[in-house]
C-alpha cells in the first residue's frame, strides 16, 4: 500500500529559511512524500476579549487563557516571507516531493496560489469553514482536511460542500489534545471517514519521547493512506511543537513500516505492544472531550481575513472572523 507521508515543518523552522532547507533535505531523505509549512501571519491574528484572562467556574475551565499580545509577539518572528514561500515550493519540487501549506485565512488564497502551491492543507478547526473549502477547491488540485475537534455532522457537511468539485480531497482523523495519549486516539474513526473522501488519513500529535511513532504505525496498519507528523531536526525543547515532532529516524521508521505487508505490520505491532487494538481503536462516533472543546473554542476564529469593519479588533486591524465560518 502506498502511503503519503507529510512532514509538517510548522514553526519548527523558527522563521529561518536556511533551517527550512535543511529540514526539507532531511525529510525527503527519510522518506517524506510531502513537505508542509503554514501560512500563519500575525496580520490575521484576531483579538478576542474572552481569551485575555480565560474563565474558570467551580474549578472547571470554561475558556482558556491565551492573550493576544504574547501570541502576536511569539508568532511574528516565525513568519516566512512571500519570497521564502516561493523558494520553498521550488526547493521541495527540486527534491522530488510535493510542497504543501496550511491556509488559515481566505485572504491568503491568492498569495498561496501565486507562490506556486498546487496542494493545500486545512487545519482541524477549519473543517467546518465551508466558504474556505469552496474557495480552496476552486484554486488547488488537492486538499488535505484535518477533522480534529469537528462534529460528525460538520464533517458530513464539508463532504457535501466538496462533492462535485474536481479537487482531490482527503479527510484526516485527528485528536486535538496536545500531546494525544494513546488511549484517546480513536483510530476506528478512519473507517468512518472513508465514507466521505477518496482516502482517509491520520494527523498524529502523540508525545514522541513516550510513544514514538506507534500510533502512526497503527493507523497505517488499519488502512490510513495519509499520515501527517510534525517534523524537526532540532532538540525538542527548541520549539513549541518540539515534543510532538518526529525526527528523521522516526520518519524512516514510518517509511519502512509502510512498505511491509499488511500481515507483517500487524505482527510487528502485536510484538511491540500486545493488546494495542484495545488501546487505540476507541469509538468511531464519539463525543469530544472537554479539552478538545476548549481547544475548539479558542482555535476556531484565531485567524481571519482583515476587513475595514467588523466585530473584533486587533491593535492594527479590524476583523470580522465570523464571516469565515459561514
Amino acid at each position: 500500500m502506498s502511503v503519503t507521508l507529510i512532514a509538517e515543518l510548522c514553526q519548527n523552522h523558527l522563521g529561518d529559511f536556511e533551517l527550512v532547507k535543511n529540514m526539507v533535505d532531511e525529510a525527503v531523505e527519510a522518506g517524506a512524500t510531502h513537505i508542509k509549512i503554514q501560512h500563519i501571519y500575525t496580520k490575521n491574528l484576531t483579538f478576542r476579549p474572552q481569551f485575555e484572562e480565560g474563565l474558570t467556574q467551580n474549578g472547571i475551565t470554561q475558556s482558556i487563557k491565551r492573550p493576544w499580545k504574547p501570541e502576536f509577539e511569539r508568532l511574528k518572528p516565525l513568519e516566512l516571507t512571500p519570497e521564502d514561500n516561493r523558494k520553498f515550493v521550488k526547493y521541495v519540487e527540486s527534491k522530488g516531493a510535493v510542497p504543501l501549506t496550511t491556509c488559515f485565512a481566505r485572504c491568503d488564497i491568492p498569495a498561496i496560489k501565486a507562490e506556486g502551491f498546487k496542494a493545500v492543507k486545512v487545519a482541524s478547526y477549519d473543517c467546518a469553514s465551508y466558504q474556505l473549502l469552496r474557495e480552496l477547491s476552486d484554486h488547488f488540485s488537492e486538499i488535505f482536511i484535518s477533522t480534529g475537534a469537528t462534529f460528525s455532522n460538520e464533517i458530513e457537511k464539508a463532504s457535501e460542500v466538496l462533492k462535485g468539485k474536481r479537487v482531490k480531497h482527503s479527510f484526516l482523523h485527528c485528536v486535538t489534545i496536545y500531546p494525544t495519549p494513546l488511549d484517546e486516539m480513536h483510530l476506528s474513526r478512519l473507517d468512518w471517514l472513508k465514507k466521505f473522501s477518496q482516502e482517509a488519513g491520520f494527523s498524529d500529535h502523540s508525545l514522541v519521547s513516550r510513544d514514538g511513532v506507534f500510533a502512526s504505525k497503527a493507523a497505517i496498519a488499519l488502512g490510513a493512506t495519509v499520515v501527517e507528523r510534525h517534523f524537526t531536526i532540532l532538540d525538542e525543547d527548541k520549539s513549541k511543537d518540539g515534543p510532538v515532532s518526529i525526527r528523521p529516524e522516526h520518519l524512516r521508521e514510518l517509511k519502512r513500516f509502510s512498505e511491509l505487508s499488511h500481515e507483517k505490520q500487524h505482527e510487528e505491532l502485536d510484538d511491540e505492544k500486545p493488546g494495542w487494538k484495545e488501546i487505540l481503536i476507541g469509538d468511531a462516533d464519539r463525543e469530544l472531550s472537554h479539552e478538545e472543546l476548549l481547544n475548539r473554542d479558542y482555535y476556531r476564529g484565531r485567524f481571519a481575513s482583515p476587513r475595514e469593519s467588523g466585530k473584533y479588533h486587533s491593535a492594527t486591524m479590524v476583523y470580522n472572523w465570523e464571516e469565515t465560518r459561514v
